[in-house]
């Protein structure tokens, strides 16, 4: 018999219904196995599962020999008929357990080499599977990411259809504009001197497509950001964006929240509590020290300044004298699980974030503080202090003297560090948080220099007339993220609309009437037609797969990643071009100038990428 004519199956679908069948699978041999001279076992594999082929004394000696000398990762074509497994042989961790294929023909169609690392291998580096990515990608883990991507981009489709958003493209080669990050340049042939930018995200463009009358679009696209990469960054990154005409944040954030909340369900089976929850970015800050708080555990910062204001803890007295805040929280069970050499490494972590140091205290019997900085503080401020953060004895008290957004900053990431080491994080949670009235800008501490907290097209409230020019870093935006876990998911804002405003915040942000006409002039233009109000977002699809598929890295969930320097292992890329290719587009590739030093045009370099302000 042969396999031709039969229908051929996946190795995931045959079950006890099939018994008896003839079929026809193809697939990967994924392990074989010699059960004496008259017995072969070959595991067949594809994305969809495994099936035992068995090769038994029905057959030639000479198909059971092809079988026994199978190579792994080889591609093969079997014919044969179904039977149950004999009782005791069932395999129960196997969806096709039940049953196996007993062959009766087999095609090798493709012999392979021995693979550099096993399918069934725990723990294989990230430089040898991204090297050999098509190999890594036929494993279960890689394999159920990509598909569980697939259902988050469809569901994410479909509930935007249905709500009357259209798809619509926007280009990938544009101009390079200040947006916060560094653009990636691609040269022009037909343009000696000029280059392109890769887009950081599509703003600008789906602006002008507001004030252009498509006034519910979205798009699935991919954008490029050259910036230092981490878990959660690449180069190059994929976004759902979204804009609507005649929306505030209201309509936006109920928009958002229903879609997100259909790809959970279609992920997970099912959907988030609704309505998320909202927290103001002051209170966010206040509260957990982050503007992206993973709110799974409690062990919430205290403002303790008006406490200790007094106190002989020259630190913190010194420090509110200053003009700065005493924050504090409540290790739970601290006092006995961390030694001195643990409180010393969680100082190390304050310090990462520019705090001097990090004030201890153990919660004894009866609410008496112990040990550490307790010996500067009357027995008046000590029970304050038990009080203003909810401890318990047994706890540890850790406290950051430092200014409002260092204290926050440091102590926020002592936190994350104690969820960690206490085991504190149920990580099957998803808790959803809309965080906004977010600042305008940012004032770089070393300069002085201002920049858009999220971009510079977000819309935002003056308090009284002149207040951007006047005092620019107290103007509150009308932005807002969501925050999953303590991951920032997505961002978005009120747009702003007419060309007297976004001229106004330009010039805050230091750019001459110049600047602003060579930059920006197309979009100060178009306002001048006739544009809505509008107002928009930006959901990080690689960020959102990876938290539903509970893993730590966006690389699980992408197809062909980069590595954490920029590169890609698999094709070799970046790489040098010939300098006939390199003649022709006008361009000159300068060599670094010594070991060590930064690496110039040409060469790799660190990049990153994030979501739409």
């Amino acid at each position: 018999m042969t396999s031709q004519g039969l229908r051929t199956h996946t190795c995931g679908e045959l079950r006890a219904s099939a018994v008896g069948a003839a079929v026809a699978v193809s697939g990967w041999v994924d392990h074989v196995r010699e059960m004496g001279a008259a017995l072969v076992f070959v595991d067949l594999r594809d994305r969809y599962g495994i099936i035992q082929v068995a090769f038994d004394d029905s057959v030639s000696d000479a198909l059971r020999a092809e079988a026994r000398g199978l190579k792994p990762e080889s591609v093969i074509h079997v014919g044969g008929s179904v039977r149950a497994r004999p009782e005791g042989q069932v395999n129960c961790e196997r969806a096709t357990g039940e049953v196996e294929v007993l062959a009766e023909s087999l095609e090798v169609l493709s012999a392979a080499a021995t693979p550099p690392f096993e399918q069934v291998a725990e723990k294989v580096s990230d430089e040898l599977r991204l090297t050999y990515r098509y190999l890594d990608l036929r494993r279960a883990g890689p394999t159920r990411a990509l598909k569980l991507r697939h259902d988050v981009l469809l569901a994410l489709r479909k509930s935007l259809d249905a709500g009357g958003f259209t798809e619509i493209e926007t280009p990938i080669l544009t101009k390079a504009t200040p947006e916060g990050a560094r653009d990636y340049l691609v040269p022009s042939r037909v343009h000696p001197g000029k280059l392109y930018a890769l887009p950081q995200s599509p703003q600008i463009f789906k602006q002008i497509l507001m004030v252009a009358g498509q006034d519910k679009y979205f798009q699935i696209c991919r954008c490029f950001r050259d910036e230092d990469l981490r878990a959660d960054r690449q180069p190059e990154f994929t976004q759902l964006d979204l804009e609507m005409s005649f929306a505030d944040e209201e309509v936006v954030l109920a928009v958002v929240s229903e879609v997100i909340a259909q790809a959970v369900a279609a992920a997970r089976g099912e959907a988030p509590a609704m309505p998320m929850p909202r927290m103001t970015w002051h209170d966010a800050m206040a509260r957990y020290g982050s503007d992206k708080p993973d709110t799974r555990f409690g062990v919430e910062l205290s403002d303790v300044s008006a406490l200790v204001k007094d106190s002989e803890f020259g630190v913190f007295k010194n420090c509110v004298a200053g003009g700065g805040v005493v924050r504090m929280l409540a290790a739970p069970g601290g006092s006995s699980a961390f030694s001195r050499k643990d409180i010393a490494s969680l100082e190390g972590v304050a310090k990462e974030y520019g705090a001097k140091g990090l004030a201890w205290m153990k919660v004894g019997d009866g609410g008496v503080l112990e040990s550490g900085s307790s010996k500067f503080l009357s027995e008046t401020e000590a029970a304050a202090l038990v009080a203003a953060t909810g401890a318990a004895p047994g706890d540890l008290l850790l406290a950051v003297a430092d200014s409002f957004g260092t204290s926050a900053a440091a102590l926020g990431a002592v936190r994350l560090e104690l969820g960690r080491r206490l085991d504190l994080v149920d990580r099957d949670r998803l808790d959803f948080l809309w965080v906004t009235e977010f600042p305008l800008f940012d004032r770089d501490e070393e300069t002085g220099a201002l920049s858009s907290a999220h971009h510079p097209f977000t819309a935002f409230e003056e308090q009284r007339p002149g207040q951007l020019e006047d005092d620019p870093t107290s103007v509150t935006s009308r932005a807002y993220d969501l925050v999953v876990n303590g991951i920032e998911l997505g961002s978005g804002s009120v747009r702003i609309h007419d060309s007297d405003t976004q001229q106004r915040l330009f010039r805050t942000l230091g750019l001459s009437d110049a600047e602003i006409e060579d930059k920006f002039g197309f979009v100060i233009s178009a306002f001048r037609y006739g544009a809505p109000p509008h107002a928009g977002f930006a959901v990080g699809l690689d960020r959102f797969v990876m938290v539903l598929a509970g893993e730590d890295s966006i690389r699980e969930v992408i197809a062909f990643p980069k590595t954490a320097q920029a590169a890609d292992l698999m094709v070799g890329a970046p790489s040098r071009v010939p300098a006939a290719q390199l003649a022709e587009a006008g361009v000159a590739v300068l060599e670094p100038a010594a070991a060590g030093k930064p690496a110039t045009a040409g060469e790799p370099a660190a990049a990153g990428g994030s979501t739409d302000g």
